[in-house]
């Protein structure tokens, strides 16, 4: 099966927590704070890998989740930096936010991106030594690391882009223009994968080829299978619109060109203004020519009409040719500036704490509580000061008073719990 769009969940490691700890050697008395740091956590790291053309196996994990970092140690031993976590993925990918849909990175040009970053690690009781304060007996945790939706979103690498109805040839003609193999029938759908093909013209020149599979009336809306690849003509620099102009299936050849460029349109107006050149295929089954009538309807719209059959290559060589130049005079295949980053972890502010009130105890939790709370040595006086003098100083007495806490009620802080007084 062929897979071109999955929204994951990544998540950068956690950084390890700081510790604490003192000097110990024989014949040192009083040895000073060596509590080393903890490592940073593991980034989440999206990797192009060549051998892929679908994103067929990402489809099957929906979270990709680094390892944390480890702690610190003692001897001020910073911890292990936790391990990255890779998310292969075909060139040509483009890593979008889920939420905004915003690109984040083209996977075009480059091969390898960090897009989740670890947390920083946190600092260890060494860096907490005053001349006044010697023993620092507290230490800081490690940050949370970056965690999102994503949506990652394969538009393939061509130059050019076949298009068409169902069953016209398109198959046919990447087939013996290129070494392309792709499945050809005489059957609608025959071509259920979109098809990539490298045409070499002369000694120095080539470009990409897409077969695009089928469209039909309202594909843009969801109908056949074209709706699920159109998104591949988008990086196109040009379009080859590959008509059964023998009108063998029963329509009427005028008439197909319009539909498709309508569906191309309702997908996104630009394709419809992409250079285009109009390949008159299935020629062999007209004994009498190509009407005229459908040669000055694609002249009118300013088209060149190239007559080709590509069962016998007839007028495939002029059609590769007048590609080949076309392409020349055009710009790269386009490339997805990037419009957004992952945010920095938030951890959020004293007014975001949340307090519940369950008869005479009272909850209380949030981000920066929680963090708050992972910082404090709740065995060391001095630690614990802070840790009372910090929440009188962002209000929270204050904000549990007008909510009507009394003395003698339990304040409930995760797993910490004590009496209040006033």
């Amino acid at each position: 099966m062929f897979i071109d769009k999955v929204q994951i969940t990544v998540k950068a490691g956690r950084g390890g927590d700081g510790v604490v700890s003192f000097r110990r050697e024989k014949c040192v008395a009083s040895g000073g704070p060596d509590g080393g740091d903890g490592g940073r956590g593991g980034h989440v790291v999206v990797e192009v890998d060549k051998r892929l053309t679908t994103l067929r196996d990402i489809q099957y994990k929906r979270t990709y989740a680094a390892a944390d970092g480890a702690k610190g140690a003692g001897r001020k031993f910073t911890g292990a930096n936790g391990a990255d976590f890779v998310v292969r993925v075909p060139r040509g990918t483009v890593v979008r936010e889920a939420d905004t849909g915003l690109v984040i990175q083209d996977m075009s040009l480059c091969d390898s991106f960090v897009l989740a970053k670890g947390g920083r690690g946190g600092w260890g009781n060494k860096h907490f030594a005053t001349p006044t304060r010697q023993a620092p007996r507290f230490a800081k945790a490690g940050l949370p690391g970056q965690e999102a939706g994503i949506v990652l979103e394969l538009k393939m690498l061509a130059d050019v882009g076949l298009v068409g109805f169902p069953n016209v040839g398109k198959s046919t003609l990447l087939s013996v223009v290129s070494a392309a193999r792709p499945k050809i029938a005489n059957y609608h759908f025959t071509t259920l994968t979109p098809h990539l093909g490298v045409v070499q013209v002369g000694l120095e020149r080539s470009f990409v080829v897409a077969d695009i599979p089928g469209l039909i009336g309202g594909a843009a809306d969801g109908q056949g299978l074209g709706h699920d690849f159109l998104r591949h003509v988008d990086r196109c620099r040009a379009l080859i619109h590959v008509i059964d102009v023998s009108g063998s299936e029963g329509r009427d050849p005028i008439e197909d060109y319009h539909a498709i460029m309508k569906e191309l349109a309702a997908f996104d107006p630009e394709l419809a203004k992409r250079p285009q050149l109009v390949a008159a295929n299935k020629s062999d089954l007209l004994p009498d020519g190509v009407p005229e009538a459908f040669t000055k309807a694609m002249e009118a719209l300013g088209h060149k009409v190239f007559v080709i059959s590509a069962a016998t290559r007839n007028g495939v060589d002029a059609l590769v040719n007048a590609t080949a130049a076309l392409l020349e005079s055009l710009p790269p295949i386009a490339v997805y500036e990037s419009e957004t980053q992952l945010k920095q972890v938030e951890l959020g502010t004293p007014d975001d704490t949340v307090v519940e009130q369950q008869e005479d105890t009272w909850l209380l939790s949030g981000k920066w509580l929680s963090h708050l709370v992972a910082n404090i040595n709740f065995s060391d006086y001095e630690s614990r000061m802070y840790f009372d003098r910090t929440l009188h100083k962002v209000g929270l007495y204050e904000r549990l008073e007008a909510l009507g806490v009394q003395e003698g009620d339990t304040i409930s802080i995760y797993d910490i719990e004590f009496i209040y007084e006033k």
